[in-house]
């Protein structure tokens, strides 16, 4: 056992210290990702204040109603009637939505940024630990952070398809292109991460 034990210190006593600082600068996205939970924090606050105002407005509050009828209105359209419509609360349902959705895309960032790039959580075992982080790296977290902004873009193409007659064609038609785009973008991340998985399989059974 000590033989074993030997070559293995020797080994870590030969990396250079150059080696060790650089590896120690991962410290440093630390604050990055500290950031991120600040910036999941206002948008818990927005989600808040937002689900407040539509629960305010549907008891018959004037000032939520106002609100919630400024956040719904189109810059440059006409203002919908003072009154609480389907439509409204659609639009207001999806933007709580599109703040869910955005928030999960920070956790991904925080927990499988963290996790890949920066220091090991040990969660195993943990009944919390979500599934996607047993088997997360560079090339998972590409694909899942690309599937997450597909959604988010979708609710935003719903949104805008729900008050189409407040936006002009060009406008209609660049942000449907502009989720397609996001769409072929996730299928070919997908598709080269598929490729590399598989060539490094091939490698490790030669």
């Amino acid at each position: 056992m000590e033989q074993k034990d030997k070559p293995q210190k020797t080994a870590a006593q030969r990396i250079p210290f150059i080696a060790h600082f650089l590896f120690f600068t991962r410290w440093l996205q630390l604050p990055l990702y500290i950031g991120l939970v600040l910036a999941q924090c206002v948008y818990v606050f927005h989600f808040w204040v937002e689900l407040t105002d539509l629960i305010g407005a549907v008891m018959g509050n004037k000032e939520a109603l106002d609100h919630i009828l400024d956040i719904v209105t189109i810059e440059g359209a006409t203002r919908p009637d003072d009154r609480l419509t389907e439509t409204t609360i659609m639009l207001v349902v999806l933007g709580l939505i599109d703040v869910v959705m955005i928030s999960n895309l920070l956790i991904m960032v925080i927990i499988g940024g963290y996790e890949t790039f920066v220091s090991r959580m040990n969660l195993e075992g943990h009944p919390d630990q979500p599934e996607w982080l047993s088997h997360v790296n560079a090339s998972v977290l590409k694909v899942k952070l690309a599937t997450a902004i597909i959604g988010i873009s979708s609710i935003h193409l719903l949104k805008t398809f729900i008050n189409a007659s407040a936006y002009d064609v060009k406008t209609l038609l660049a942000q449907t292109g502009i989720h397609v785009a996001f769409l072929l973008s996730a299928i070919a991340i997908a598709y080269c991460d598929r490729i590399i998985t598989q060539t490094s399989m091939q490698a490790g059974d030669h």
